[in-house]
């Protein structure tokens, strides 16, 4: 019996021509070269990482720049206030030495 089904298989077959060639399906070219990008690490995402990073490397910069703003100005404070402090011990001490004579 399967001698049988198996001949009836094998006619059939001899009996179809190659009536369409095979073709790739739908969307495999796609795939294919996704895959392949991803693979050699080129493949991009959809752009949300790409942005967030952006945006951290921008407010680090930000952060980075105001920082070193505020360490200029505390620097140029202090020293505007020891200036004044030297200023008024030198004239503290010239008012105690008038006095003392």
């Amino acid at each position: 019996m399967k001698d049988h089904e198996i001949d009836r298989l094998l006619r059939s077959a001899a009996q179809a021509g190659d009536e369409a060639p095979a073709e790739m399906p739908f969307g495999f070219d796609t795939r294919v070269v996704a895959v392949w990008s991803h693979s050699r690490g080129t493949a991009r995402t959809n752009g949300i990482a790409s942005l967030l990073r952006r945006v951290a490397l921008l407010s680090a910069a930000v952060i980075a720049i105001s920082t070193l703003a505020a360490v200029r100005e505390i620097k140029q404070s202090r020293e505007q206030y020891n200036d004044f402090t030297n200023e008024f011990a030198i004239a503290d001490t010239a008012i105690q030495d008038e006095f003392s004579q």
